[in-house]
C-alpha cells in the first residue's frame, strides 16, 4: 500500500507537465526548449541531493562499468519519453495528452514477457482496461471538438511515450540490480541522457533562439515538480515493488490519477471548462480502477508472505 500512495503522490506533481506545457505552447514557447529545459534544469538539484548524501561516487562507477547501455536506456526512458510528451503539447489540450498517456498502464504490463520473463499478469491488465475505460469516457465531450490531425498529432507521440517511460525505467532497474538508490538512478539517467538533450538544444537555438523569460521560469518548475518530486517518487515507488510484477503494474496504474489532476489544474489555471457528468463518470471509472489494482496487489503481497 505504500508504493501505490506514493504513487498517488507522484501523479499530482506528474500532472504539473501537461498543464505547463500545454501553458507554455499557448503563450508561443518552442516544445523543444519545453524538452530540454527540464532535464537541463534537473542536473544541479540531483547533484545537490546526491552529493550531500555523499553517493555521488558509485553514480560514476556504475555508468562508467556500462555506458552504452546507460546512454541507450537513459535516452529511451527520459528523451524519448519526454520529447513527444512536449511536442503533443502543440496539437492538444493537457486533459488529451494526460489522457492518452493512460495507455502506459497497458505497456508496463505489455512489457514484462520481455523484461522480466514473467507471464503478462492478466489479472492486473483487466484493471489496466478499466482505467483506460474510464480515460476514454473522460474525453468523449471533449474529443469531438477536436480536429482529426490535432488529435492524431497529439496521439501518437504520447503513444510512443508510453512504451518507452517504463522500458527505460524496467531496464534501468535491471542493470543496477538494487546497488544504487532511487536519487542515485534518477541522477545517473539524467546524466546519461544530456547528450540527447544537448543535441535538441542546439536545434531548438537554430530553429526557434533563445527560450523566452517566461518559458525559463515555467520549466524551471516543471523541472522540480514532475522531473525532480514527481520523478523520484514514482521512480522509488517502482523500487518498492520491483520484485512484484503484479505489484508494479498496481504502481504504474496510479498514474491515472494524473488526468484527474491535469482536468482539475486546466479548470483552475487555463480556464478550461467544468467536466460534465460524462466526464464524471469517467473519474469515477478510473478511481474504481486504481482502488481494485491497489487491492489486488495487497492481496497479492498477503498471499505470498
Amino acid at each position: 500500500m505504500k508504493a501505490i500512495l506514493i504513487g498517488i503522490v507522484a501523479s499530482f506533481f506528474f500532472a504539473s507537465t501537461f498543464i505547463l506545457n500545454r501553458s507554455m505552447d499557448l503563450s508561443g514557447g518552442s516544445w523543444i526548449w519545453s524538452a530540454s529545459l527540464r532535464y537541463i534544469f534537473m542536473v544541479p538539484f540531483l547533484f545537490l541531493i546526491v552529493g550531500i548524501r555523499g553517493n555521488i561516487t558509485p553514480v560514476f562507477q556504475e555508468i562508467k562499468e556500462k555506458p552504452l547501455e546507460w546512454l541507450l536506456w537513459s535516452t529511451i526512458g527520459f528523451g524519448l519519453f519526454y520529447t513527444p510528451i512536449t511536442f503533443a503539447a502543440a496539437f492538444g489540450p493537457g486533459w488529451l495528452v494526460a489522457g492518452t498517456w493512460q495507455t502506459t498502464i497497458i505497456a508496463g504490463s505489455l512489457l514484462v514477457p520481455f523484461l522480466q520473463k514473467e507471464k503478462i499478469p492478466f489479472q492486473e491488465l483487466k484493471y489496466s482496461s478499466l482505467i483506460l475505460i474510464g480515460v476514454i469516457v473522460i474525453q468523449v465531450q471533449q474529443a469531438a471538438q477536436v480536429e482529426l490531425s490535432s488529435t492524431l498529432l497529439s496521439a501518437l507521440p504520447v503513444i510512443i511515450a508510453a512504451f518507452a517511460y517504463p522500458l527505460g525505467n524496467r531496464k534501468m532497474m535491471e542493470i543496477c540490480d538494487g546497488r544504487l538508490d532511487t536519487f542515485q538512478r534518477v541522477l545517473g539517467m539524467t546524466i546519461a541522457s544530456l547528450p540527447f538533450w544537448f543535441v535538441l538544444s542546439t536545434v531548438g537555438v537554430f530553429i526557434h533562439g533563445a527560450p523566452s523569460n517566461n518559458q525559463l521560469f515555467q520549466s524551471f518548475i516543471v523541472a522540480i515538480f514532475s522531473g525532480l518530486i514527481a520523478t523520484v517518487l514514482f521512480f522509488y515507488a517502482t523500487d518498492l515493488a520491483r520484485k512484484s510484477s503484479r505489484q508494479l503494474a498496481a504502481v504504474e496504474a496510479t498514474q491515472s490519477g494524473e488526468i484527474v489532476f491535469a482536468v482539475i489544474g486546466e479548470m483552475l489555471l487555463l480556464g478550461a471548462a467544468v467536466p460534465g457528468s460524462l466526464a464524471l463518470l469517467g473519474l469515477g471509472l478510473i478511481v474504481l480502477g486504481m482502488i481494485l489494482h491497489s487491492l489486488s496487489s495487497q492481496k497479492v503481497h498477503l498471499n505470498c508472505d
